[in-house]
């Protein structure tokens, strides 16, 4: 059965526009079986942003087939037939699959509804088996639709694909059509305005051209190389947070970069996340062996995906008291995870990252301020970055997955799920529950926050841990000298500098604030005399001893140039110094993206800089 059938559940669960858009692709199967109605279909969902149906056929769809099929889809709206449910037992959807009319306009003897009938067999028996029927179209499906095709407001195709019947690669390939559906035009046009904008802001295409990062095929695909314009936003994030973390108590350490294959066995991640895992380098020692020696098996080292076995390790490396508590450990570590080559996307998805990794050591009766003291953390930075559209996802178990997907301990799933619960409500967090998601040793929360454009981003994860750190032998001595053993909270606010990184990219479309700006001053200099470019020199000097990236133009090209050299190169302040603005002892200021501010005094324009930089101003 495909991992991707949805339970009734889950169907009763749709929103209004999920309810429209899976109607809008049994509208789309009628208008093609108008046209072609041989085709076969297998499964035709809503999906994030729109719908999609997968078909047979031989005729090949393009898009300059979207025209003749969105003009049937039409004709089939404004005939504006009920979707009528009917419930019928097994063996009658059975006949009609094998007749050819489910998926059909009418029967199709000798051109069974092969897809219907293995989508027929997945149906779990005892579970009610529904059609649905619009105009001459009868479908299999659980449903739910509006209640006729007028209620599909407006639609659009979008493009082909193709995919394996149930995703799996021994199936038939077969024909994806994608297309989406809004209430009205409206709706519609403002999507489509959006998709613009994010092609625009894509981090691939502006990473490029701000020569932010490149990706080398000798380096390896998903393993970014930073340039020094793109390695200030990572120093610029690394501060950020080291500072945050510095006021906020916790202790940065640092592990390598390999370890033991003993520690993720030890840790759970082996054998369970061995294929996120690069492979094991195998070291021999003593060199190669002589004939007919027989030796033990060579170390096997793995390249760290995840930091906190080691944090692990460091905690148990010193006997720890409840005076030591919390322990909260910092660092931002490299990790290495085998992403499959299909799924690598920019900066989005890479095979070595920089994460933004903590973990907390603490007591049940600490738990709640931690968590609360991370949750804060995060409110912080959304702050900082203008992210005002959030959400928490907060994910628990599946008592039936205990012992398989998660750590067979019922009652501290139960306990500490409602740690966690409590802790949401009382801090006013928008968040949602979603059930058979935690981490295996723990409840988590996954951070999802949009851009100024509305693109959804997965951030980064908090999760906690009451499973781990027994198995490390994790203990410290409490108050009356027994052994126990801490919470441990996984935290990384930030993400990966990669990730987070390519979504600032986005979220800005480059126009960085100051005190992110790869260049956040170029002073242009309006004419080449000696006086004035010592001047100029002078203050980039100034500024430079300050720790502000400032570049200097002193060339011969006309002012005009200059300008439109600067604010291609997303430069944020330009300062331009000329004969007047020498002898007032004044700078004219430009920002990018906003225009000439006009004159101001030279030192007021230099604090406002300094200001701007220290605060971290938006």
């Amino acid at each position: 059965m495909s991992d991707d059938r949805k339970t009734l559940e889950q169907r009763h669960q749709m929103s209004d526009i999920e309810r429209l858009r899976h109607s809008a692709a049994h509208v789309l199967a009628t208008a093609i079986l108008r046209v072609w109605p041989e085709a076969q279909f297998a499964a035709g969902p809503p999906v994030e942003n729109g719908f999609y149906y997968d078909l047979e056929m031989p005729q090949r769809i393009s898009p300059d087939d979207f025209v003749r099929i969105e003009e049937e889809m039409k004709k089939e709206i404004k005939a504006n037939h009920p979707f009528e449910k009917m419930i019928v037992p097994r063996e009658e959807a059975m006949r009609l699959a094998t007749i050819g009319r489910l998926g059909g306009l009418s029967e199709r003897l000798g051109n069974a509804s092969k897809f219907k009938i293995g989508n027929l067999q997945d149906i779990p028996e005892g579970e009610e088996i529904s059609l649905f029927k619009n105009g001459d179209f009868l479908d299999l499906c659980a449903g739910p639709h509006v209640m006729r095709t007028g209620n599909i407001g407006a639609f659009k195709l979008t493009h082909v694909a193709s995919a394996y019947y149930k995703g799996d690669e021994k199936n038939p390939q077969l024909q994806r059509i994608y297309g989406t559906a809004f209430k009205n035009k409206t709706e519609m046009e403002a999507y489509f305005a959006m998709l613009e904008e994010a092609k625009k802001r894509d981090h691939r295409k502006l990473g490029r051209e701000m020569e932010l990062f490149c990706f080398d095929d000798d380096v390896g695909p998903g393993l970014p190389l930073w340039l020094p314009r793109g390695t200030v936003l990572i120093e610029e994030l690394e501060k950020l947070a080291k500072e945050t973390e510095f006021f906020a108590e916790y202790d940065r350490v640092r592990t390598p970069h390999l370890a033991r294959e003993n520690l993720y066995l030890t840790s759970g991640h082996l054998p369970y996340y061995a294929e996120s895992m690069f492979p094991p380098m195998v070291l021999e020692e003593g060199g190669e062996a002589k004939a007919g020696e027989v030796r033990p098996a060579g170390d096997r080292y793995y390249l760290k995906a995840m930091n906190c076995p080691h944090h692990h390790k460091l905690f148990g490396a010193v006997p720890r008291s409840y005076r030591d508590l919390p322990l909260r450990l910092a660092e931002y570590g490299t990790c290495y995870r085998y992403e499959q080559s299909g799924e690598l996307f920019g900066l989005m998805r890479v095979r070595a990252m920089q994460m933004n990794d903590a973990h907390i050591y603490c007591t049940e009766e600490q738990f709640a301020s931690e968590f609360q003291a991370v949750n804060a953390m995060y409110l912080k930075y959304f702050a900082i970055f203008g992210i005002d559209r959030y959400q928490f996802r907060f994910s628990t178990h599946d008592p039936k997955e205990l012992g398989k997907k998660f750590v067979d301990q019922s009652a501290l799933w139960i306990k500490t799920e409602k740690m966690v619960r409590d802790v949401l409500v009382a801090s006013g967090a928008p968040f949602v529950e979603v059930p058979n998601e935690g981490a295996f040793y723990g409840p988590k929360i996954d951070i999802q926050i949009w851009n100024v454009i509305g693109k959804e981003f997965t951030l980064a994860t908090n999760q906690v841990d009451f499973a781990v750190p027994a198995r490390f032998g994790l203990t410290y001595k409490d108050r009356d000298n027994s052994s126990k053993t801490p919470l441990c909270i996984h935290r990384a606010p930030l993400g990966t500098h990669e990730r987070f990184i390519g979504f600032l990219i986005e979220h800005y479309a480059g126009n960085f604030p100051l005190w992110l700006a790869p260049e956040q001053v170029r002073i242009l200099t309006f004419g080449d005399d000696a006086p004035l470019i010592e001047s100029a020199e002078l203050l980039r000097a100034e500024l430079r001893q300050a720790g502000v990236r400032v570049k200097l133009d002193g060339s011969t090209d006309p002012i005009k140039a200059k300008v439109a050299n600067a604010e291609q190169a997303k430069v944020h302040t330009m300062l331009v110094l000329g004969p007047r603005d020498l002898e007032a002892g004044n700078l004219s200021v430009r920002i990018h993206g906003k225009g000439n501010l006009g004159a101001k005094p030279r030192d007021e324009v230099v604090a406002e800089i300094f200001a701007s930089i220290k605060e971290r101003r938006a």
